[in-house]
């Protein structure tokens, strides 16, 4: 299994993916039992999207995506430390079960489940996720993994990548994404499906308007890395 997903990764290198397990797995929940279902996706090359919207998912996900090597161990340190008490105060009120694995994971880590694994939250899957991201950091560069998670990610019900994004929520092209709309963007990462549509939002949702001013505030402290010419090493 693992020689098969390196070889999938290595394909990558110069042809863009059709489509993530994720997105499969959508495209059954969605249309499989109904008449008509509404998929959109439209792979944007990385030169043809707004730095605007490169910044703001940095800063929304993973504001140093350039610098480290997939995984930010602090950060999943926390994550687990955070599960254990979850589970100790179940365990103490007489709940049996277990928390789910959460938190913690860098752009790479979002990837490699999107790509390859089911939305299963548990320790053996977020191992396989790890190794997964291996693979990605080893085989591809930075540049282009962010390319193919800007066009894979989930922006809402049945809407994945930037280009479908942008023209379902503001009728643009990516490369005509302002500052303002980047950073809404960003801000319904972590929720997509509540950002679209309201009857996926849960009480304690995501304050959308207090992470885009916060995603604005810090647009300019993020760097980005210029995508590899043609022929260049990645």
């Amino acid at each position: 299994m693992q020689i098969f997903f390196a070889l999938q990764i290595a394909l990558w290198i110069g042809l863009d993916p059709s489509s993530t397990a994720f997105q499969r797995a959508e495209h059954w929940r969605l249309c499989t039992w109904h008449w008509n279902c509404s998929m959109q996706s439209k792979w944007t090359p990385y030169e043809k999207i707004s730095n605007n919207l490169k910044r703001a998912v940095l800063v929304s996900e993973d504001d140093i995506f350039f610098q480290h090597k997939g995984v930010r161990v602090e950060d999943m340190q926390k994550a687990w430390q955070k599960n254990q008490q979850q589970n100790q105060q179940k365990a103490q009120a007489g709940n049996k079960s277990k928390t789910v694995l959460r938190g913690g994971s860098t752009i790479t880590q979002q990837l490699a489940k999107n790509l390859f694994l089911s939305s299963e939250q548990n320790y053996l899957r977020k191992g396989q996720e790890l190794i997964i991201t291996g693979l990605l950091e080893l085989t591809l560069s930075k540049q282009r993994l962010f390319e193919i998670y800007l066009n894979s990610v989930e922006w809402g019900e049945g809407i994945f990548g930037v280009g479908a994004a942008s023209q379902h929520y503001y009728a643009s092209t990516p490369a005509g994404l302002n500052r303002e709309q980047a950073a809404a963007l960003a801000s319904a990462l972590p929720a997509p499906k509540c950002f679209d549509k309201q009857q996926y939002c849960r009480r304690g949702s995501i304050n959308y308007s207090a992470r885009q001013e916060f995603i604005l505030e810090n647009m300019d402290r993020v760097a980005l890395a210029p995508y590899p010419k043609s022929g260049t090493s990645k």
